[in-house]
């Protein structure tokens, strides 16, 4: 396999992190080839991962359209034009997401027959398998069949990701009956309960997401991505609660450290960085989209999901999907 392409200065902690979970992905057999500047092995201990030089790097602040076609360069460019030109099999950066989204689809293309590409993000459900949320906020406003092409798309990433054989598919709405929501939720509706390839349940609401209700949910990017904040921003504040209450007193420290075999693995189910990442679908090519706070173990898994749907050949079976719905 072609090697992933690594964006060196993407992420609030490059190149140090970014590099230390590129290396740790290579020593796990994942071939990886970094993108960054030419001194970056004076920088960082790059071992023995190829450097493909780029003199410059788009900021998280920066605009993401304007930094694309004004920095050419770039870190982010140069990956996507290494996926490009078959010099690497997928691209991972931790840096700007309006800039990964936007490098990806002006340097490697749309799948012929997508409309637009969607972010697709896995939520964590306790004693099950994630739910697959997109659009989770490449496209703030939508038209009812580019949904059926995110279910299309959904349903593909799901089955090779989780392992899931038929994917069960639900529209996000104010109500599980077929007449809620606003026009575009009900044009989607009768849109998608006759769509090919798909698995569709329904209506599903904003409850339904962490649980194994579905699947795979598709929104509009606005709503998905309010949803996916709100979800985070809920589990951190859980989280920070719970262990306040242990520290609250010492006598509660025993039942704290009895209590930590059964929570820890709960918490490695919510931890983001489990999953390594968000995908962009409908692109040329495969793009995962770190958090910009990405540790060493969310690139490593980052990578490692990278290669998977190489190896799955994902986006051809999305392009076969497209192919047939349309």
């Amino acid at each position: 396999m072609l090697p992933v392409a690594v964006d060196a200065m993407g992420g609030d902690h490059a190149p140090g992190t970014i590099v230390a979970g590129a290396r740790a992905a290579h020593d796990a057999g994942v071939p990886v080839v970094l993108v960054g500047p030419a001194d970056l092995a004076d920088r960082v201990d790059v071992g023995p991962l190829e450097v493909i030089a780029a003199s410059e790097v788009i900021a998280m602040d920066d605009d993401a359209a304007q930094g694309v076609r004004r920095k050419k360069d770039s870190t982010l460019v140069r990956a996507a034009e290494a996926v490009r030109d078959d010099r690497a099999s997928a691209m991972i950066s931790a840096g700007n997401t309006g800039a990964t989204m936007a490098s990806a689809l002006l340097r490697m293309g749309r799948i012929k027959g997508v409309s637009r590409p969607a972010i697709a993000t896995p939520i964590p459900v306790p004693g099950a398998g994630p739910t697959v949320l997109l659009d989770a906020g490449a496209n703030a406003e939508v038209q009812a069949d580019w949904l059926v092409q995110f279910a299309q798309m959904g349903t593909v990433y799901a089955r090779h990701r989780f392992d899931i054989t038929t994917p069960r598919v639900g529209l996000l709405s104010i109500g599980e009956e077929p007449g809620k929501g606003d026009s575009l939720r009900k044009e989607a509706y009768e849109l998608l309960v006759t769509a090919s390839g798909i698995e569709f349940i329904g209506n599903v609401e904003g409850r339904d997401i962490m649980t194994d209700t579905a699947d795979v949910v598709v929104t509009d990017g606005f709503t998905g991505n309010v949803v996916l904040k709100t979800l985070e921003g809920a589990m951190k504040t859980v989280v920070r609660a719970l262990l306040d209450a242990f520290a609250s007193d010492p006598s509660y420290e025993e039942h704290a450290d009895a209590l930590m075999p059964a929570l820890l693995p709960l918490y490695e189910t919510l931890d983001p960085e489990t999953y390594g990442g968000a995908i962009l679908l409908g692109v040329d090519g495969v793009c995962i989209i770190s958090h910009g706070s990405s540790s060493e173990r969310a690139m490593l898994n980052g990578i490692q999901v990278a290669r998977e749907m190489v190896e799955a050949d994902m986006v051809g079976e999305i392009r076969a999907a497209i192919a047939a719905g349309t």
